[in-house]
């Protein structure tokens, strides 16, 4: 039989579990408890000097070291687990830092825009992938990294400060403007929205963290990450476009943006409009190469667009198979040039050699062993965004040398009477001066700027 003291020591020990553990209680929905506050402490220590401590690995912080920061995450929905994210403002932060805790219903204690003061003598500080953290010490197979702090351990070094709530602003930015400096801080994104092949799928799959994509209007993507234990994992993706709130973080080299609830959403705007920016035309081709016999730095292609529109080349690229090679050699992408009607862009390796040679700059550089720096033996495909071929010059997988396709020490030229591409190539369409190729071709090695028109094509 037992005595009385041993009755006594259970009852203590499930109160104190109670008092510890609330987090394990199946309903969420209890009220924030009283929790005590300490009007004493304060900070010692930025966040911005903290984080200049870490060197590598794991640090043991040993002096008496207090660190202030603002809650930003919040576990009632269940989609954070056991860490605290804080920031070290509620506006405009300087960063931010997670802590590691082994304890759930966080929120309870620690609610959003809490400020919280962080003993830090006794946790472990320590990086991983682009992210600080701090708390308790983990080891797997003699590998030290940050682990989660005991709950008993949770009271002894973080404390609620006795101000009132603080009211946070997330940082609005768009998606090429993350950077690491962001981690662990609340930003917001406009005018996003989810790919359209993820359209009616949920938030999560049960029981799995789940990825899904945000979008913006510029096509620029961003990992949305949710938990399949979360209160709205079954909750079906919005159609439409707006603002989204969340921690940002990182996996690997790529951010994450983690939601505290469906209230951090507000789509409520049509999506976006797809522009099509992609076109093919033959209209478009290859209208002059050259590599002149004085000087290899006078090379360049020159592209012609016989049509009467404005062409824009988005994800068009030139390609280059040099002497015989039967795989691309090297490649320019063309995006972001455009091509007036009946006119000419240049493409050359150097800006400013070219410059000097030929008086005026070319619209593309594109550096050294490019399809525009060309010795004349080698074989050149313009290809559109679709991955369709629209004019060729030479013969892949053969070398130019002696054919009828060489131009070393001189110039291709395409006819003025040809107003389309050809994707086979076809020696009747080009005058080709050279040193030493086939009969048809003209023998006559050419000097720049003389013997060159880049700019020009009658």
């Amino acid at each position: 039989m037992k005595n009385v003291n041993t009755y006594k020591n259970y009852f203590f020990i499930l109160m104190l579990n109670l008092v510890y553990n609330l987090g394990c209680a199946p309903d969420k929905n209890f009220e924030t408890p009283d929790n005590l506050c300490n009007a004493d402490l304060v900070a010692t220590i930025s966040l911005e000097d903290l984080k200049n401590i870490y060197v590598d690995g794991v640090i043991e912080i040993q002096e008496d070291l207090v660190l202030e920061a603002i809650v930003i995450s919040s576990d009632k929905e269940g989609n954070f687990f056991s860490v605290l994210h804080c920031q070290d403002k509620p506006i405009n932060p300087s960063g931010g830092i997670q802590l590691e805790v082994d304890l759930q219903n966080l929120h309870l204690q620690y609610p959003v825009g809490s400020k919280v003061f962080i003993k830090l003598k006794g946790l472990y500080l320590g990086k991983s992938k682009d992210t600080y953290k701090i708390g308790g010490l983990f080891t797997s197979f003699g590998n030290l990294s940050v682990g989660r702090l005991p709950a008993l351990s949770l009271k002894e070094h973080v404390f609620l400060s006795c101000e009132e709530q603080q009211e946070l602003e997330p940082t609005v930015i768009e998606i090429p403007q993350i950077s690491d400096q962001l981690i662990n801080t609340l930003v917001r994104f406009n005018d996003v929205e989810f790919l359209e092949e993820e359209l009616q799928l949920t938030f999560a799959e049960e029981k799995e963290e789940t990825g899904r994509t945000l979008q913006s209007c510029d096509e620029d993507i961003l990992k949305l990450v949710n938990s399949g234990y979360s209160n709205f994992y079954d909750s079906i993706l919005p159609n439409l476009n707006g603002t989204i709130t969340g921690v940002l973080s990182k996996s690997s080299k790529d951010y994450q943006l983690i939601i505290r609830s469906l209230d951090d959403l507000n789509f409520n705007k049509e999506r976006c409009v797809e522009e099509i920016t992609e076109f093919t035309s033959d209209a478009i081709f290859i209208s002059e190469l050259a590599d002149p016999n004085n000087t290899s730095l006078g090379r360049f292609v020159e592209l012609y667009n016989a049509s009467d529109s404005t062409l824009v080349l988005n994800k068009w690229t030139l390609q280059r198979y040099t002497n015989g090679n039967i795989e691309v050699s090297s490649e320019v992408n063309l995006s972001g040039l455009e091509v007036a009607p009946q006119s000419t862009i240049v493409i050359a390796p150097s800006a400013d050699n070219f410059n000097s040679i030929y008086g005026f700059l070319p619209n593309l550089e594109v550096g050294i062993n490019s399809p525009a720096d060309s010795n004349g033996d080698d074989n050149l495909i313009l290809v559109d965004p679709f991955g369709k071929i629209i004019d060729v010059f030479g013969v892949v997988g053969e070398d130019g040398s002696g054919t009828n396709h060489e131009f070393e020490d001189g110039r291709a030229v395409r006819k003025s009477e040809v107003q389309n591409g050809n994707p086979v190539y076809d020696f009747s369409e080009w005058i080709i001066t050279n040193d030493s190729g086939e009969d048809g071709t003209i023998n006559n090695p050419g000097v720049a700027p003389e013997s060159y028109t880049p700019g020009v094509h009658n």
